[in-house]
């Protein structure tokens, strides 16, 4: 028989092998208080054995994870009907809309995880958008490059005679606006294309008198040098409007265009002015930020949001 000796040596060896045992318990640990976006308790994996440790339980569960821990990435909205419909899919209580204003590149950014509007409220992500970058349409960006580069004759009369269904007539309300603020005729349609093809006409003819008249036209007489050139002055408006739409996809904006000219060696350079395009891309992009703002429900502001 074994004596209290032998099994009290027997107790001490099992209880040696019981602490090298390997094996892993889950603990939740409470933090005290002051871990600012923290949980009150945190679970933490309590590794045993011969080489005892305490990791992080997301450490040890990571490589099952079938889910992403949270929402993040940009998603690239091609319209702004897409645009607000993702909003709407993806938002919550504390997401944001922001306007970047740059009339040459203006976007619409939604920060779907933006930081809780109150002073003391918890911070979030800004790692999940929705990006909206007013894409510019064809007809815009070559009005634009051209844009107070002077041509000569035969090349304006070619861009004027391209460009002809972007032109639109003026309204009486537009009429009497421009050509009291700017001094001058304002130019119908079919007068620009009459310009244009007066301009092909005389594309070889030396400018023989060039005068402003009293409506603030120009008027322009050529030398008769070629077949086709009927020696009748060309009356040269000074403004006429555009009827474009600056992004695509978009709704049409109307602007003004100043058409100038000078004269140089008996020859005509031509270039034209759209008048404050900054002013009325910002009217446009304030007005689709208000309707984002009503289709989303979400505040909105002019600016850049935190990197």
């Amino acid at each position: 028989m074994k004596d209290e000796t032998d099994f009290q040596n027997e107790v001490d060896t099992i209880a040696q092998l019981a602490e090298r045992a390997g094996g892993v318990e889950i603990e939740n640990v409470t933090l005290p208080k002051g871990f600012v976006g923290l949980p009150a308790e945190v679970p933490l994996a309590l590794i045993r054995g011969d080489n005892p440790q305490v990791k992080a339980i997301d450490n040890v569960l990571e490589q099952y994870r079938i889910h992403p821990a949270r929402k993040k990435g940009t998603a690239i909205a091609q319209t702004f009907a897409s645009f607000c419909e993702l909003t709407n899919r993806h938002k919550t209580d504390d997401s944001a809309i922001f306007a970047d204003m740059d009339w040459r590149k203006p976007s619409l950014t939604t920060v779907v995880d933006y930081h809780q509007d109150e002073s003391d409220g918890e911070a979030d992500w800004l790692q999940h958008r929705i990006h909206y970058a007013y894409p510019l349409s064809e007809e815009w960006k070559a009005w634009m490059e051209s844009d107070k580069t002077p041509m000569e004759q035969k090349d304006f009369a070619w861009f004027l005679e391209d460009r002809i269904p972007e032109l639109s007539a003026p309204t009486e309300e537009e009429k009497i606006r421009y050509e009291r603020d700017f001094a001058t005729t304002i130019a119908t349609p079919s007068q620009v294309v009459e310009l244009s093809r007066g301009l092909q006409v005389n594309v070889a003819a030396q400018v023989k008198a060039a005068t402003t008249l009293q409506s603030g036209e120009g008027e322009i007489r050529f030398v008769e040098e070629h077949q086709g050139a009927d020696g009748k002055p060309l009356k040269v408006p000074g403004i006429f409007i555009l009827s474009i739409a600056p992004f695509f996809m978009g709704e049409k904006v109307r602007i003004p265009v100043r058409l100038r000219y000078r004269i140089t060696g008996g020859k005509t350079v031509w270039f034209y002015q759209v008048y404050r395009p900054d002013q009325f891309i910002t009217e446009h992009v304030r007005a689709t930020l208000f309707d984002a703002a009503t289709k989303t429900e979400l505040p909105t502001f002019e600016g850049k949001p935190e990197a």
